[in-house]
């Protein structure tokens, strides 16, 4: 058997010590605490009808309950679907018919909009002495997540990732960032991604997890100081942020601090390591792979090297990775020749959902994944990532797909043609800017009110240039590189 939140029943027995705070909502929980209202929201879903493979999307803001909701639903073997709250509706619908959802955990405000059976967690602090529910007895390759990422078709793919995956991307996590019962580790990731793993992690190890449910600088520095924080979380735009203040006094306590969500510019690694001499931890891994459950990371005994800040480092424990050709992935590549990322390793997902042309495109037979990613090792074996071959823009963290923003904004009457391409932002790491031809006249306007009202706010272009006409290979292909390297900064 193997169900990962028993975990929580394990710590539970042998600590007394709070482990989770939102600030915000003044909130603060032990572990045995957890699992006392993660057992009674597992009654609740089975109430509900919630059974053993069933699919439930979590449809909350950032919050305590976004975390409990999921162990809940691994609790009793159900299947987990983590839905970030600024999705529009037709974005949430879309995932709610391809995975076949039987339940959206949410909030008041979206359960009168949605049109399917809703469970509200409410009163969760009631929930602190109810008793403990025992785990489903799941084993290391049955599904708890569906993890959805979207792939150059712009239709988000249903990541299938098992027990197994996350029981090896938790130690992995906690082995990278040697993660202690006396570590503060302040995080700002979503949860609907990237914060659920790491923030599992942290409870894994029984470290002190301070949950920020937006970001706010002023509210991070703060936290940073009063707390005494020792793991901290960051991402590129934080982290020039930083480069452009003195703030040696709030990071004082920090041991190390994580970069992700995109590339991290040298210029910007170099300041910022020179300012404070706290290790960046440059991770690479993808929702496939549970973030760095089978990936690559910079340590802080990297650190004793020469100047490299570009790489995103070595194999993390059990990860295996080489470069393939781009057209065939039987032929591994030499060091510094550039070719598609592979990755292996047991976090690696199953495969995506109800997806098996894609699954066999991605996912060899030999246990290799395509990652889609651009890059080549050096003699050293560190990986570094040059180019994305799915022209995923990446802003701050989010996920931007260019095909997908393609599609709905192409239903703008006014307009004739659309690209969509990345362009290099220092704060930021990347913006999404759009190439258009019109009908006629241009209306600029127009068009970001459109996107507005049917995008998510992070997909929005920021930038929009007028062409006669899109650059293409042969009239068909379009040529995204060329929009990049045309309207560069």
């Amino acid at each position: 058997m193997l169900n990962i939140t028993t975990f929580l029943d394990a710590n539970s027995k042998r600590l007394d010590k709070k482990v989770l705070y939102n600030p915000r909502s003044s909130e603060e929980y032990t572990s045995a605490e957890i699992l006392s209202i993660v057992s009674e929201i597992g009654r609740q879903l089975k109430s509900n009808n919630v059974q053993e493979g069933d699919r439930v999307i979590i449809y909350l803001n950032n919050s305590c309950e976004y975390l409990f909701s999921l162990f809940a639903i691994w609790r009793i073997g159900a299947i987990a679907i983590p839905a970030n709250r600024v999705f529009t509706s037709s974005e949430l619908d879309y995932i709610i018919h391809d995975s076949q959802a039987k339940l959206v955990i949410t909030d008041d405000e979206a359960e009168a909009k949605l049109d399917i059976c809703t469970y509200v967690p409410k009163n969760i602090s009631e929930y602190k002495n109810c008793e403990v529910l025992e785990a489903a007895n799941t084993d290391w390759d049955d599904l708890c997540q569906l993890q959805y990422t979207s792939g150059t078709t712009g239709k988000p793919k249903g990541a299938m990732l098992t027990h197994g995956n996350y029981f090896t991307a938790i130690h992995n996590e906690c082995d990278v960032l040697t993660l202690k019962q006396d570590d503060v580790f302040l995080g700002i990731y979503p949860m609907a991604h990237v914060g659920l793993s790491w923030a599992i992690s942290a409870l894994r190890a029984a470290a002190y997890y301070i949950m920020i449910e937006q970001f706010d600088l002023d509210e991070y520095l703060e936290l940073c100081e009063k707390e005494k924080v020792t793991v901290l979380t960051g991402m590129p735009p934080v982290i020039h942020s930083l480069t452009t203040m003195d703030k040696t006094k709030e990071l004082s306590t920090v041991r190390e601090i994580i970069s992700g969500g995109g590339p991290l510019h040298k210029k910007i690694w170099k300041e910022f390591h020179e300012t404070y001499g706290i290790p960046i931890i440059n991770a690479y891994g993808l929702s496939e792979s549970i973030v760095i459950g089978t990936g690559t990371v910079i340590r802080p005994e990297d650190y004793r090297e020469a100047d490299r800040f570009e790489s995103v480092g070595h194999p993390v424990c059990f990860s295996e990775v080489k470069i393939v050709d781009e057209d065939d992935s039987t032929k591994t590549l030499e060091k510094y020749e550039q070719g598609e990322i592979a990755l292996r390793g047991p976090a690696i997902a199953k495969g995506y959902w109800r997806r098996e042309k894609q699954t066999i495109e991605s996912f060899l037979d030999d246990g290799w994944f395509l990652t889609g990613d651009i890059g080549y090792l050096d003699e050293d074996n560190r990986l570094f990532i040059t180019d994305r071959k799915k022209d995923m823009i990446v802003m701050s963290g989010w996920k931007i797909y260019p095909t997908e923003v393609e599609e709905v904004l192409i239903k703008y009457p006014k307009l004739k043609e659309i690209a969509i391409f990345s362009i290099d932002d220092c704060h930021r790491g990347e913006i999404p800017a759009a190439a258009v031809v019109w009908e006629n006249e241009p209306d600029h306007e127009g068009l970001i009110s459109f996107a507005r009202e049917n995008l998510s706010r992070y997909k929005v272009p920021r930038q929009i240039y007028d062409l006669d006409e899109l650059p293409r290979v042969n009239g068909w292909k379009l040529l995204r590189r060329e929009l990049r390297n045309m309207f560069k900064p």
